[in-house]
Order: C-alpha cells, then sequence, then structure tokens
C-alpha cells in the first residue's frame, strides 16, 4: 500500500510537471552576464533602450548600468527599500518608489542626483509615468490605492481606492491606467485624466495576479498570475481572450511592440515564457527560455529585443525545528549579476 501511494505521487509529480512545460523557445541563449555583487534584495527592472541604461531596483539604492557593457553609470543611494523606477524622459525626470519610506523619490536623469521627495501612501510598489497625461501613478501594496503626482512639479494631483492589493501596472498611452489586484485576482482599469476607477474585471481562471503587460495598438493585456497562467484580456471590455499555460513563480510580464510578443519571467522555474500574438484575437506560446532559479523580474530592450533578468546565489537551507517557521534564505555575498538573453 505504501509503495503504491509512494509511485501515485511520483506519477501525479510527473504529470504536473508535463502540463507545466512548455517547449524551449528556439534560438535563444545567453548574451551577457554582468556581475554587480551586493547582499541585498531586488524588484523591478527599468530600460530605457534609447540611452542604454538599466535602472535596478537594488534593496536601499537604485543601481545604472549599461546595458552593452555592464559599466555601472551610477547609484542612486540613502533609499530605505526600492521596489520600482519610472521615467519621464521629457522633462528630464526619474521617480522611484521607496516602499519602507512610503514615499516617491523624484531624481534627475542626467545627473542621477536626487531633486525631491513625495509622501505616497503605505508601501508604494509598482510606479509608472503615463504620458497622456503627464501624471505619475505610485500603487501602494499596504494601503489599496493609487497616488498620483504631477510630473511637472512633483505635487499630489489626487489619491484613486484601489479596493484590493495593487501589483504591476501599465498605461496605453491613450488616458488609461491598468492595474493587477493581487488579493482580488482581478484587473483595474483608471482614466488617467479624471483619476477614477472605470472597471474592475475578473482575470479567472488567473488566480493571483503579478506581471502586467500590454499591447498599446490593440489594447491587450498580459497577466501573469500565480497558478501557472498567463491570461489575456481586451482591454476595451474586460473579455478574457485567452489563458497561455507559463512557469512557476511568476513576477515581472512585459511587451515585445516589434515582435509582438509578450514575457512573463518566472522565478522558480527558472525560465521565461514567449507567448505570441499572431493577432489580437490569435496568441500562442512560443517556448520558454531557460535563465536561472530565482530570476523573477525582467525587462525587454526594445532597440535589440534582448530579454533582461537579475539573480543572485542562495544558502543552502535546512529544515525547521518542529513548529518553527521557516527562515528566509540568506543570500550569497557578490553574486549579484544582471543576465541578458537573445538570439
Amino acid at each position: 500500500m505504501k509503495k503504491l501511494a509512494i509511485y501515485a505521487l511520483f506519477v501525479s509529480a510527473v504529470c504536473v510537471c508535463l502540463r507545466a512545460q512548455n517547449p524551449p523557445a528556439a534560438g535563444y541563449h545567453i548574451i551577457h552576464e554582468y556581475k554587480l555583487g551586493g547582499d541585498t534584495g531586488w524588484d523591478y527592472l527599468t530600460m530605457d533602450a534609447s540611452s542604454r541604461r538599466l535602472y535596478i531596483s537594488h534593496g536601499t539604492h537604485v543601481e545604472v548600468i549599461n546595458i552593452d557593457t555592464g559599466k555601472v553609470e551610477g547609484d542612486i543611494t540613502d533609499l530605505k527599500g526600492v521596489h520600482g523606477i519610472a521615467l519621464d524622459k521629457d522633462a528630464n525626470k526619474g521617480f522611484i518608489s521607496d516602499g519602507r519610506d512610503n514615499s516617491v523619490v523624484v531624481f534627475d536623469l542626467k545627473t542621477l542626483k536626487q531633486t525631491g521627495k513625495v509622501q505616497a501612501g503605505t508601501n508604494p510598489d509598482a510606479i509608472l509615468f503615463d504620458p497622456a497625461t503627464k501624471h505619475v501613478f505610485a500603487f501602494n501594496g499596504r494601503s489599496g490605492n493609487a497616488t498620483v503626482i504631477e510630473s511637472k512639479d512633483n505635487s499630489v494631483a489626487g489619491t484613486i481606492d484601489l479596493a484590493g492589493k495593487p501589483e504591476f501596472a501599465v498605461a496605453d498611452g491613450k488616458g488609461k491606467v491598468f492595474v493587477n489586484l493581487e488579493d482580488k485576482s482581478s484587473l483595474v482599469e483608471i482614466d488617467s485624466k479624471e483619476l477614477k476607477v472605470l472597471n474592475t474585471w475578473s482575470l479567472s481562471p488567473g488566480e493571483g495576479p503579478s506581471g502586467l503587460a500590454i499591447d498599446p495598438q490593440n489594447e491587450v493585456l498580459f497577466s501573469g498570475c500565480d497558478n501557472e497562467k498567463m491570461v489575456v484580456v481586451d482591454g476595451k471590455s474586460g473579455k478574457v481572450l485567452a489563458t497561455e499555460t507559463i512557469g512557476k513563480g511568476v513576477d515581472a510580464t512585459a511587451w515585445d511592440r516589434g515582435l509582438k510578443q509578450a514575457y512573463s519571467s518566472n522565478g522558480q522555474s527558472g525560465n521565461i515564457t514567449i507567448v505570441k500574438e499572431g493577432s489580437p484575437t490569435n496568441f500562442a506560446v512560443v517556448g520558454d527560455v531557460t535563465t536561472k532559479p530565482r530570476a523573477r523580474t525582467m525587462a525587454v530592450d526594445e532597440k535589440t529585443h534582448n530579454l533582461i533578468t537579475v539573480t543572485a546565489q542562495f544558502e543552502a537551507q535546512s529544515e525547521p525545528a518542529p513548529g518553527q517557521q521557516r527562515q528566509r534564505p540568506k543570500m550569497v555575498p557578490d553574486t549579484f549579476e544582471v543576465l541578458v538573453y537573445g538570439k
């Protein structure tokens, strides 16, 4: 009986792996591997293809590197807990969501020096610049709302209640902003001019959405969910257009407008899943690009079409004693690195 039970568990595990596994994406390989070091965690990546700069959320600072050479071009320090970076290039301004400080830090894109600070809600996480309104949206994870900032003078234009915990967010550049609600498994549509919620749509069968990307031309959204699904949504109606299988441990989702492909970076599986948009109603998985464990955040270089992610090595964990909680593993010092994949 015991052997049968073990065999059943083995077969079940194999079936789960087979269901979650996509074929390898043809031609992709590692192009650059930049060692940056340090022993703090990381979050969002922001790629500026024209300047060749990659902005890296890295614990209590933002590292800025040249993606072609790996050279560190600057370091924005004296922060408390960085999540994301948004850029208003016309105004030469950048905005950092400093979650532990409940603030948004403003910096100069040329000098990378801090120039201001704006009070946000509790634990600002995702942050974006909306070119249609010149508003900066900071999405506050613990207070369940968004702080909206005027880029021109750093004043607060308003606060939007979201009735849930916001995760990744995107703008369509036409006056709409969309954000995932992780705890509600839903997608919120916001009028970025009037600063009000227009719709809240279910992402079922997706659960626990994290990453979000958009094809702004066709108003199609790609939501990476914890249950190994990428849910594709019509941004005009909220209708679910497709559900594709991705890897485990998704965090970021990205869109390449040139190739018309969406990507999910899956930290637990150690891969990036590619979903091709054949038409605004036709989607299919191209395959998976093998990366490394814990490579969960990602950016796309729109100039080269390369995929960028980061990771580090961690110490092995021992099993906790009965009644004790498992401790978070410690990072091996100076193993933090930037990985660039392409064809």
